[in-house]
């Protein structure tokens, strides 16, 4: 480990190695900070994605899929379902594996990865300017230095806040998670479910993700007013009892999930943030492995860039770049779940009765989200314009 490098990026996941690949890959020296002594663990998301969103970085491979998915299931709170048609297909992973792989990428395009290294705070010049990470390591208090620091270090980033960031996300925006991984129980294994209903998950879903024929991640997302009434936990456990009474839990696991629009700033002088810390997930699903890849991926670029043209003011192009490939569609995705978070059982068990109706080739997220929103007329412009771009 060298004293300076051109970038450091605090924090291993999914977002942080692919920014430290493609700044690596643009020709910068590039550090990798990660607080715990593996990367990819503790594992803290339903692990599922999309086969589209994993190809744009790493071809598939059988050791880091737990499931190939080709459907989708939703349960209404009456115990109805509809399987939407779903174009190509999705993965259930096994996420240890899969981090670790992609860690592996960027140090063959030159990183360096440190375990084990808690950052508590920046090094700064003379004139305020953060130069540098201030972090322990093996018992040790070590200054490093870098021209640039991106920040993937999750929710309420503190490396953002550091720089003067405000990473605050709000409690209206976040979601109240608990997930278990079970095992010994009986699941379709190319299906993901999800449940919805005031008795299943008020104001958010809860979820069946297959890892083989007999596990699965189940959890629960809920907005953190309803959770103060009864905590998603409970919520999980009276599911569990219900529907996999037999079941032998294996991992369990419960947190804050940002579902916000991106944060007002990702980018102050020479700190960007990426992935949670940037508030990067899908506010309608909460889903944010891809998203977060795709931030890393933008700022890794835009960072060595940078290095190359010798000035930190390009990094502002990290912003617009981030805009204009998928923030646009998280402010409508926002926009979306705050209509549909308001929706009750008499109107959930309503939809999916119009979507049963539909022709078997209409019968698409799409079409159920219009069905969705219909008496919604304000949503359905922005519905169309994520479906149809």
């Amino acid at each position: 480990m060298r004293t300076s490098y051109d970038v450091i990026v605090v924090g291993a996941g999914p977002a942080g190695s692919t920014a430290a690949r493609y700044a690596a890959e643009g020709g910068a020296s590039v550090l990798v900070l990660e607080k715990d002594r593996d990367v990819g663990y503790p594992v803290r998301c339903g692990e599922a994605v999309s086969h589209e969103g994993v190809v744009q970085f790493i071809d598939p491979d059988p050791k880091w899929i737990a499931a190939t998915v080709t459907k989708f299931r939703l349960v209404a709170p009456n115990g109805r379902s509809v399987v939407p048609r779903l174009d190509g297909i999705g993965y259930v992973l096994e996420r240890r594996m899969f981090d670790y792989e992609l860690a592996r990428l960027a140090t063959r395009k030159g990183a360096e990865v440190v375990t084990k290294a808690y950052a508590y705070d920046l090094s700064r010049s003379p004139d305020g300017v953060p130069n540098g990470v201030r972090v322990l390591i093996k018992d040790e208090h070590v200054d490093i230095g870098a021209k640039i620091i991106i920040a993937a270090d999750g929710v309420e980033s503190r490396v953002g806040k550091w720089a003067g960031i405000d990473t605050t996300c709000h409690m209206r925006d976040m979601e109240s998670c608990a997930q278990v991984t079970l095992t010994g129980i009986d699941v379709t294994p190319d299906t993901l479910d999800f449940y919805f209903g005031d008795n299943v998950a008020p104001g958010g879903y809860l979820w069946v993700f297959p890892k083989g024929t007999d596990g699965a991640n189940v959890g629960i997302g809920i907005n953190v007013e309803e959770a103060k009434r009864k905590s998603a936990i409970r919520y999980l456990e009276e599911f569990v009892e219900k529907k996999f009474p037999n079941a032998a839990m294996l991992t369990r696991i419960a947190g804050g999930v940002p579902c916000a629009k991106t944060c007002d700033q990702v980018v102050r002088g020479n700190v960007m943030l990426v992935g949670d810390a940037a508030h990067q997930v899908n506010p309608m699903s909460g889903g944010g492995i891809i998203s977060g890849m795709i931030g890393g991926m933008i700022a890794g670029q835009v960072a060595a860039e940078s290095i190359k043209a010798g000035k930190t003011d390009h990094l502002a192009e990290y912003e617009k770049r981030w805009h204009k490939r998928l923030g646009w569609r998280h402010e409508v995705f926002y926009n979306i779940k705050e209509a549909v978070a308001n929706f009750g059982d008499d109107t959930l068990n309503g939809i999916c009765d119009s979507a049963l109706e539909l022709p078997e080739e209409k019968r698409t997220l799409g079409g159920i989200f219009r069905t969705a929103l219909w008496n919604q007329p304000s949503m359905m412009l922005q519905v169309a314009k994520v479906f149809l771009s």
